[in-house]
């Protein structure tokens, strides 16, 4: 067989897609760059929508805990709190544990029959941790620029007759992002890499349809040789981080792009602990 026969045969299998069963002997290295590849699919949909649905919600979060208001205030603390001090693991695995508690017959909300057992599966279940827990560390982030706005900017917005809604959209919320940028983007980097842990969690691979780590995984067993599998995994993620740079590199300029002759570059900073 062909490396081109076996792409368009195992390239999107993660998906559903072409061959059924997994290769049972004499692989090759073009099926474990190709399987490890179509894996690899799931974990930039967990990193993608986590991220996308994780920054709106960390905004909320960061204007809350700055808010006057305790009511706002102390669920939004709490909240960062609680999602900040436990592991992300265990995360995964009291929510698994909690999810298969529910009705399987779904339930009823204002006489609407929800279903609630798709809740269980890596692609939602997974998802929904990942953007709890990195909206509430993206959150903390945001909060810390936020009041670092220097107070200059807030006077001059003052002096121009801007107020409320306006004075945030137009000074404060670009001036926080910019500050927030370089940190954020290494929670951006931290989350594509706490995808693979839900290959670990409870959330199990649906049919087979798992990700990096899951083929990874098989071809480790079955060749009992991880220094082959395992490199490609590490490859393809070095790879998707580069393009993580360069991406948020890009909006980085733009957010400071009113600055004279000014080109920051965002360097890669990994956090060895967290």
């Amino acid at each position: 067989m062909s490396c081109l026969q076996t792409i368009a045969d195992y390239g999107l299998r993660s998906l559903g897609y072409g061959e059924r069963l997994l290769p049972r002997s004499d692989f090759t290295l073009c099926q474990q760059f190709t399987l490890i590849g179509s894996g690899l699919i799931w974990n930039i949909y967990f990193a993608a929508l986590a991220l996308f649905i994780g920054f709106f919600l960390a905004n909320a979060l960061a204007l809350a805990k700055a808010s006057d208001r305790v009511w706002l205030r102390k669920p939004a603390e709490g909240f960062i709190f609680l999602f900040r001090g436990s592991p992300l693991f265990i995360q995964f695995f009291l929510a698994y544990q909690a999810l298969v508690l529910l009705p399987r017959g779904g339930v009823d909300l204002f006489g609407i029959p929800i279903a609630t057992n798709w809740l269980t599966r890596a692609w939602a279940g997974a998802l929904i941790v990942l953007t709890l827990n990195t909206a509430a560390y993206s959150a903390q982030i945001f909060h810390g620029a936020l009041m670092a706005v220097p107070r200059g900017d807030l006077e001059a917005a003052d002096a121009y007759g801007m107020s409320g809604w306006k004075k945030f959209r137009r000074v404060v919320w670009p001036t926080m992002m910019r500050l927030a940028w370089p940190s954020y983007t290494n929670e951006a980097i931290f989350l594509f890499h706490a995808t693979t842990l839900v290959f670990f969690s409870a959330f199990p691979a649906f049919q087979q349809k798992g990700d990096s780590l899951y083929y990874a995984s098989y071809f480790a067993d079955q060749t009992f040789n991880p220094f082959v599998a395992y490199p490609i995994v590490a490859g393809y993620f070095i790879l998707c981080t580069l393009i993580l740079i360069g991406l948020f590199g890009i909006m980085n300029r733009h957010l400071n792009r009113h600055l004279p002759g000014a080109r920051p570059r965002l360097k890669y900073r990994p956090q060895l602990m967290r």
